[in-house]
């Protein structure tokens, strides 16, 4: 019985390395992932960007990072960004698939859309944001008015008694964006 229990854990144990392992072949060269975290503990630093630059003195421009199980490509300097987002625009373009909003939101979501439906909903955006005068000189006088009134309040706070907490900026922006479409 012990036994079973053993090789059962040690197949479990080598088919997760080979799931995290075997799906590199198709991937550029990176640091070699942990089997949960991946790659985490490479961008432990506050500033990412630091060990993100000394993993493609090692690796090159192009290389792949794990974040926990999932791969990410990592691209590094002009070149390297511009080969793939222009050269090569359809094999990168599309977002991440993140599970937890694909099942929170039921695949009707804004901001993670993806393929056909991200073409569809930026057409609808467009031309509503067209409707409402976006791209002519109409919204450009809005969007004046609304900076001056956000200039004048933030003037009326400076160095006086009101909190100019970061509820409040957002408030504001929010406020502006909001009078400019509408």
């Amino acid at each position: 019985m012990a036994w079973s229990l053993y090789l059962l854990i040690a197949v479990l144990i080598l088919f997760l390395v080979r799931k995290v392992f075997g799906r590199r072949g198709h991937l550029p060269p990176g640091p070699t992932p942990l089997p949960v975290l991946g790659n985490l503990l490479h961008l432990k630093s506050r500033e990412t960007h630091k060990p993100i630059l000394e993993l493609s003195k090692k690796y090159g421009p192009v290389y792949t990072l794990y974040i926990g199980p999932q791969p990410a490509v990592v691209l590094v300097g002009y070149k390297a960004v511009k080969e793939a987002l222009v050269d090569h625009a359809e094999k990168f373009s599309g977002r991440a698939e993140v599970p937890i909003v694909d099942i929170t939101s039921k695949g009707y979501g804004i901001f993670f859309s993806n393929g056909e439906r991200w073409k569809e909903l930026r057409r609808f955006s467009l031309t509503t944001l067209r409707n409402f005068g976006m791209g002519k000189r109409s919204i450009e006088e809005r969007i004046q008015e609304e900076v001056q009134n956000l200039l004048e309040f933030f003037q009326e706070t400076k160095g006086g008694q009101t909190a100019f907490t970061l509820g409040v900026k957002y408030s504001c922006y929010r406020q502006c964006l909001v009078d400019c479409v509408w």
